[in-house]
């Protein structure tokens, strides 16, 4: 038996220190207390967003719990420690005084609008569908398997929607397709699209609404969120020139494309330089590939803020488990540019540049 393992497989029993700060011990015990604390939070708030209490909130009023519950449609009882538990996270106000609660105008558009840059429901949701694939989470990390993206809870996949559109709608086509060279014209004048790992197909939809003499095709491999994609294109009055069909980053149909996109998606998959060569092969010869992939540094600790807390959590429990269900390689969420451009051109295209940055994405550029 070696000294790094026990006689069962196990890891040896670690050597508690006799000496440290009490202080510094105290300090990071009252972090994990709030760590904890947020996280029940987290779970009322995604309670208060499904059952409209936010909702009821909203306009300024100052309510007590009576009159929440009464707008809302729901128990009193409930709602009565829900109050106190939000106020106490911060998403809400209480006047002592007057034994009320109110949700100021800054959170009710986070909470509420879900048109707005500010909207943070979708990532309340994912969260919270997060955790629930923590036993599953910790046998791969034994065994090395993979979860794939229509394992997890359905709150993953509205979540997801509902996180990326408000983003979407505020950037996609004022800023992000502008920043490729020449793409913005061609759309304008009428090009064919392929958008890979759509999802519900929120990106698709916004670029099909901005461009109406352009065609649509957004492919994903989850079939309910296909499902989900084509009744919003129906609702929308568009599914002329938009259509959404079940289909990998590696066998999508189709040639030609003048633009082929992956929204937060390459990292996802378990062979992206194979998703990118088969790109190259749909590709129109002058088309452009753009890639959208989450904020992260080129060096580990440039990762030590909340938003890369959050993705390399993501790519720990959603991320890396997908693409291992799906293949042999694992990008992560907090992959660096390099790691990006070496797919990139493992995958056939020659050139590969950044064109924008925002405090939650990288946008890519990449062409034959």
């Amino acid at each position: 038996m070696t000294d790094t393992a026990t006689s069962n497989g196990a890891a040896p029993a670690a050597t508690l220190p006799t000496q440290f700060d009490a202080e510094k011990a105290h300090q990071f015990v009252g972090k994990v207390v709030t760590d904890c604390a947020a996280t029940v939070s987290l779970t009322l708030a995604v309670i208060g967003d499904q059952l409209g209490l936010y909702r009821a909130l909203a306009g300024g009023a100052q309510l007590t719990s009576a009159e929440v519950a009464e707008r809302a449609g729901v128990s009193e009882r409930y709602v009565r420690e829900w109050l106190i538990n939000q106020a106490s996270a911060g998403y809400l106000d209480y006047d002592a005084q007057a034994e009320r609660y109110s949700l100021p105008p800054e959170r009710a558009v986070a909470l509420l609008n879900e048109e707005s840059p500010f909207y943070v429901g979708g990532a309340l949701m994912i969260a919270l569908a997060m955790t629930k694939a923590e036993p599953r989470i910790r046998e791969s990390f034994r065994t090395g398997a993979g979860m794939g993206w229509g394992e997890h809870d359905p709150y993953m996949w509205e979540g997801c929607e509902r996180l990326f559109r408000p983003g979407y709608l505020a950037n996609l086509t004022q800023s992000w397709i502008p920043a490729l060279d020449g793409a913005q014209a061609k759309l304008e004048r009428g090009a064919t699209v392929a958008d890979i790992g759509c999802g519900h197909g929120a990106s698709t939809l916004i670029m099909a609404q901005a461009y109406p003499n352009s065609r649509f095709f957004g492919f994903d491999a989850h079939p309910a969120s296909i499902e989900r994609a084509n009744a919003l294109a129906r609702e929308a009055g568009i599914a002329d020139r938009v259509a959404f069909a079940v289909g990998t980053g590696t066998n999508y149909p189709g040639v030609g494309y003048d633009l082929v996109a992956y929204f937060d998606c390459l990292h996802d998959m378990g062979d992206p330089a194979e998703s990118i060569r088969h790109t190259r092969q749909a590709l129109a010869p002058d088309g452009v590939v753009m890639l959208v992939e989450p904020a992260a540094g080129a060096h580990v600790e440039e990762n030590f803020n909340p938003v890369g807390q959050f993705y390399s959590g993501a790519s720990v429990l959603v991320c890396t488990p997908n693409a291992l269900a799906t293949g042999a390689e694992a990008l992560g969420t907090v992959a660096t540019d390099d790691a990006l451009a070496a797919v990139i051109h493992k995958g056939g295209l020659s050139r590969f540049r950044r064109v924008l940055t925002t405090p939650l994405n990288r946008i890519f550029e990449a062409r034959i």
